[in-house]
């Protein structure tokens, strides 16, 4: 591990000032449970690491309720296991908690934050080979697209890098259309989640749209009623991430859906906004028949590469198991 200086601000314009005009040479440190990683496997050498645990205030570190803003906050720096044992987010937005709540282990769970899980670095192998030189290290090629590539995108139509977006949260806050605040020299940017992801194609990008001196401070979610729920498909119960999920948001009137979202986790480079899932659905019951018809919607257009052709089927699977726990259908499949 090469050495570098650290740093432990008191306030979030003092973090900003430590922060550098381009990628690498800073690293913000909040739990460190994925840039320990990075540090240890020689993926990220930084000059300086700046820790965001010094820094007081409900900003980055506090749940907030907003009444009169209809909003709810959450602070980049607080844990997964908070989000995921929170009442009232557990009330508003169950699709949420149980996200947390699945995601990692329990020690991970503790350390990790909402906003080092929305910016973290995928974990393809062959990025976290330090010996191998690919797109996003400045290599040439994409070795997943030929390699082992069982765990990697089944949207790939435009994506040189096939690598999936690794961020359990970030579907789920998609749906119940949540914003970012971040904070740079420039003052303050909003960004619409499903603005804030980007595909990286090289190793000057990240995977997602903040600039190098920018920092995430909180997201804010609407307390809009939507009904929202989240389903993974995992390969074991225990400390993994999925192979699939899907997120789910909509609005029953009458019985009938409207404002239907559908996002699927770990298929393609971002999570992938399943529109024509959530068309399918507009004005009709959430039952057996339309929730397999929108997982089949939320399929097409699936590319697979030689090794993950199952993901194809599983988050077929998954969309429909979301909508029906929405929906407040017998979860039959458990019995």
């Amino acid at each position: 591990m090469k050495n570098f200086m650290y740093y432990q601000p008191r306030s979030v314009e003092s973090a900003i000032r430590l922060l550098d005009s381009s990628w690498g040479r800073t690293e913000l440190l909040a739990g460190g449970t994925s840039l320990m990683d990075l540090l240890k496997e020689n993926i990220a050498a930084p000059e300086r690491v700046v820790s965001l645990s010094g820094i007081p205030g409900q900003e980055l570190n506090h749940i907030t309720r907003d009444d009169e803003a209809k909003v709810i906050g959450i602070g980049a720096r607080v844990e997964i296991s908070r989000i995921a044992e929170n009442s009232v987010l557990r009330e508003l937005f169950p699709g949420l908690t149980a996200a947390a709540a699945a995601l990692g282990s329990p020690q991970i769970r503790n350390m990790g934050t909402l906003g080092g899980n929305l910016c973290q670095r995928n974990t393809c192998w062959y990025y976290r080979d330090p010996h191998v030189p690919c797109l996003l290290k400045g290599g040439k090629k994409c070795f997943a697209t030929e390699g082992e590539n069982q765990y990697h995108a089944i949207f790939t139509k435009g994506h040189p890098c096939v690598i999936v977006n690794p961020s359990s949260l970030a579907p789920i806050l998609i749906c119940l259309n949540a914003t970012a605040h971040a904070r740079s020299p420039q003052g303050e940017r909003l960004i619409p989640l499903k603005q804030f992801f980007q595909a990286p194609s090289k190793a000057e990008q990240r995977e997602h749209v903040l600039a190098p001196n920018e920092l995430l401070t909180r997201v804010t979610i609407p307390m809009s009623g939507l009904k929202n729920a989240v389903y993974e498909i995992r390969q074991k119960q225990a400390h993994d991430w999925p192979l699939v999920q899907a997120a789910v948001s909509f609005r029953l009137d009458g019985g009938r859906a409207s404002q239907v979202s559908v996002v699927l986790g770990y298929v393609a480079p971002t999570p992938h906004v399943a529109s024509a899932a959530a068309q399918s659905l507009e004005g009709k019951e959430i039952n057996e028949t339309t929730a397999a018809e929108a997982g089949r919607a939320a399929v097409d257009g699936a590319a697979p590469l030689s090794q993950n052709g199952y993901k194809v089927k599983l988050a077929e699977v998954a969309v429909k198991r979301a909508l029906l726990i929405a929906a407040g259908a017998n979860r039959y499949w458990e019995a």
